[in-house]
């Protein structure tokens, strides 16, 4: 039974994807448990729905091996203040959602001091540093899992790993309405739609923007009715983009919309985006995609030389279809030659994109099984022990 004043329950949310499954799995808990007080740090919809937040997410908001040990003395100070914090307050439970470099650490030191933690997004342990499969059981009570493929691997090292589904597999209806979607942002029904996502982060739009705008002048070349929209994720965003779109030596005809980009998902016919959440929101609104990424060279070249990469797919939908379903153009092969060779057949062949969106419907049905109830009921069992 929940106490009268209910139970404490802090998180810890590093990005705009973690805060939306941080958000919905605090309306999924607060059923259960209506009096509990939620802390820590989250971003914009965790505050809506009632955290009190200690620190912003955008704190966390760092990509890569070397970009992270500039930031690596701030990280530590706000992780030990945030430790400090925490064992002084004694939280009935922890959640830590994703971020593991900044996670996995903290919970391990709370769970050495009694306190129940809960790892909500396993770190990508099929693709590389499986080694972190094996530590998990000492950060860790339960590790919750988005994805089935996930929870036989930690089975391998005793760790408690549920699959509990994906919240967005819930969220997308699983027949897309393009005929609404495209009135709601003023696209012709008969328009051929590219979508245009180069990430979320100024870092990926300074890396690959201008290989994708230049693969969009090309695609235009050859098809000269084709639209291209690109959705920024915030102002900043859409201001590197713009200046990256006005110093091309073939400016292509681009209308750049502000977020919205669920919704023009649904809408487009192809989308070429960069690798991460938005992959997996490409494949549950059934858009034939193309999934490019480049990091710092510096960065790409340790992992290689460190053979921490272990798998030659490195998206989402790859990933879960267990073969190359989508076409992936990473580091050096991320150039508009490449991406125009693998976005053309989508554009111009219906059974090529057919062959995506088939599969993708079934993948999206595995995905949808109320992720966040599910994650709720696991990290109730840890509360009813209490």
């Amino acid at each position: 039974m929940e106490p009268a004043g209910g139970p404490i329950i802090a998180l810890v949310a590093g990005e705009s994807s973690g805060d939306l499954l941080g958000a919905d799995l605090i309306v999924a808990l607060r059923e259960r448990f209506p009096n509990a007080h939620f802390v820590g740090i989250g971003g914009p919809q965790m505050r809506v729905q009632g955290m009190e937040l200690w620190w912003d997410a955008s704190e966390l908001a760092v990509m890569g091996i070397f970009e992270v040990l500039r930031h690596l003395p701030r990280l530590l100070k706000l992780r030990r203040q945030l430790r400090a914090r925490l064992l002084a307050l004694k939280p009935d439970v922890f959640i830590g959602i994703d971020a593991p470099d900044f996670n996995l650490g903290l919970e391990r030191r709370l769970k050495a001091a009694g306190l129940r933690t809960v790892h909500y997004v396993s770190p990508s342990v099929w693709a590389w540093r499986s080694g972190r499969a094996a530590k998990l059981g000492a950060s860790a009570d339960r590790v919750l899992c988005l994805f089935p493929m996930e929870p036989p691997i930690y089975a391998q090292f005793g760790v408690d790993a549920r699959f509990v589904g994906h919240p967005l597999a819930d969220q997308f209806p699983l027949a897309p309405e393009r005929a609404v979607v495209r009135t709601q942002l003023g696209i012709d029904p008969d328009a051929q739609v590219l979508a245009l996502l180069p990430g979320s982060r100024l870092g990926e739009i300074r890396r690959i923007g201008a290989d994708f705008i230049a693969t969009a002048a090309l695609l235009q070349d050859r098809l000269p009715k084709l639209q291209v929209i690109a959705p920024m994720a915030t102002d900043a965003c859409r201001a590197a983009f713009e200046a990256l779109l006005k110093a091309a030596p073939q400016a292509p005809r681009i209308r750049v919309i502000d977020r919205r980009s669920q919704q023009l998902l649904c809408a487009a016919d192809v989308v070429l985006l960069a690798s991460g959440t938005a992959a997996l929101e490409a494949l549950l609104a059934r858009t034939p995609m193309v999934v490019a990424y480049r990091i710092s060279g510096l960065t790409y070249r340790f992992v290689r030389a460190l053979k921490l990469l272990k798998v030659d797919r490195f998206s989402l939908p790859n990933a879960l279809a267990g073969e190359r379903l989508v076409p992936e153009c990473m580091q050096d092969d991320c150039n508009p030659a490449q991406l125009l060779q693998a976005l053309t057949p989508l554009l111009t062949d219906p059974a090529a994109a057919r062959r995506q969106t088939l599969r993708f419907e079934e993948i999206h049905r595995s995905l949808r099984c109320g992720g966040s109830e599910r994650a709720a009921a696991v990290i109730a069992e840890l509360l009813d022990a209490r």
